[in-house]
């Protein structure tokens, strides 16, 4: 498992990276668009379509940051009176769930993206529509892997408790 964390410390890296250049860019963007219209009655035609692109991309490459850091929206309720191995248990059932819907959705959205590059629409500046929205699979491909690393820490957690409940809870 240790290579894993390396390549997730590098992902997560360049995800941080990328989320500082698309949020400075969409600020910048969104900045110039008001100063255009307001002083000089006008704007960029292709501002408004890349800042409701770059708020999918950020949006989504945070989903994928919360999720490697195990801070994604969740329903903590039963848990907290849960003895460790129950919790451990809830939460093998919670991230193996996740992977399941991700690694659904990571191939719905395969699909979406095979269609809108058949289709041949175009979005701001002549760019085909599924290239900004190639983000879909991406992101929720590596929440999937996430998910299932996570499914496997807590998978050998609830190994660990099993033995040590066997030995009369002795560590």
């Amino acid at each position: 498992m240790d290579g894993w964390e390396r390549i997730n410390e590098r992902i997560d890296r360049v995800e941080q990276g990328l989320l500082v250049i698309l949020l400075s860019s969409m600020i910048v963007i969104a900045f110039l668009q008001i100063v255009l219209r307001n002083l000089f009655s006008t704007g960029l035609s292709w501002g408004d379509p890349l800042v409701r692109n770059l708020v999918l991309w950020v949006g989504f490459i945070g989903a994928a940051l919360a999720t490697k850091e195990g801070r994604h929206i969740n329903i903590d309720v039963l848990s907290r009176w849960m003895p460790p191995l129950g919790k451990h248990l809830a939460d093998f059932v919670t991230q193996l769930f996740s992977f399941f819907i991700c690694g659904f959705l990571m191939f719905a959205a395969s699909k979406f993206i095979r269609n809108e590059a058949q289709m041949g629409n175009i979005t701001f500046l002549g760019i085909p529509a599924w290239i900004p929205e190639a983000i879909l699979p991406i992101v929720f491909g590596l929440m999937a892997l996430r998910f299932g690393f996570h499914a496997l820490r807590e998978a050998a957690a609830i190994l660990k408790a099993g033995k040590s409940s066997e030995r009369g809870g002795r560590p």
